[in-house]
């Protein structure tokens, strides 16, 4: 399901939004929903930082706090990477900043008499829709996660394995063409995807990606050529993967 946002602190210009996105979801019959509308950029941060989301968000620009709307796009993006990002604004002017941000947005809408803001409403969640879509039915499944201060975005059909770290409550993601090292538990990752198998206490492998396993030596090569490793115990569910 694709997950709406609405911060406006005008609220009843917020009213509106709501009404046009919530009567054209209900119209169309979208695999959508309205989830936050309000006019406390904190609120929408707060619940990224729970949950993992693919958004439409429309955010005011200019909203009466101190963070802007653009501001508050920069931040939306270390959660969610591939959200799509409609900027509302009566100050057309203050576009330029989302380069300065480095924000990526689908839409620029102008509160002005001469824009019908409903129509591009709903073009805007036409087409975030329409490119949801297409990474569902393409199977394009998105690992993310927080590295310092970057937010990363990795195929799961590029995942290899993973390993815990040398550093305490630490994760090393190998994929196939780099290694990210992030915060987190080996058994959370376990419920992330059905290929991942957890084949050591300390590694948890993509089933998808493996070339070979050698069972005497308990090793597990990968299609790139690296090695993860497997202990007896986890040895029996590895046998009917892939020829060994």
């Amino acid at each position: 399901m694709l997950e709406i946002f609405v911060c406006e602190d005008d609220p009843e210009q917020r009213k509106r939004l709501n009404s046009y996105i919530e009567n054209y979801i209900m119209m169309e019959n979208l695999d959508m929903k309205l989830v936050i509308s309000t006019g406390r950029s904190q609120e929408i941060i707060d619940y990224l930082q729970n949950n993992r989301v693919t958004g439409l968000y429309f955010l005011d620009v200019d909203l009466q706090e101190e963070k802007s709307g653009i501001a508050l796009g920069a931040e939306i993006r270390q959660y969610d990477s591939l959200g799509a990002i409609v900027f509302v604004t009566t100050h057309s002017e203050l576009t330029y900043l989302t380069f300065t941000y480095k924000v990526e947005a689908m839409d620029y809408i102008t509160k002005d008499k001469f824009t019908d803001i409903r129509q591009r409403v709903i073009e805007c969640i036409d087409t975030a829709n329409t490119r949801y879509l297409q990474n569902k039915y393409n199977n394009i499944k998105k690992f993310q996660t927080k590295s310092g201060d970057k937010m990363i975005s990795v195929d799961y059909n590029d995942i290899l394995f993973f390993e815990t770290s040398p550093q305490l409550h630490k994760i090393i993601l190998h994929a196939k063409n780099r290694q990210v090292e992030f915060y987190g538990k080996l058994k959370d990752i376990l419920e992330m995807d059905s290929r991942f198998y957890r084949c050591h206490n300390s590694f948890v492998v993509n089933k998808d990606n493996i070339a070979e396993v050698d069972t005497k030596n308990r090793e597990i090569r990968m299609i790139n050529g690296e090695i993860c490793y497997a202990s007896s115990r986890f040895l029996g569910g590895l046998k009917d993967i892939i020829p060994h």
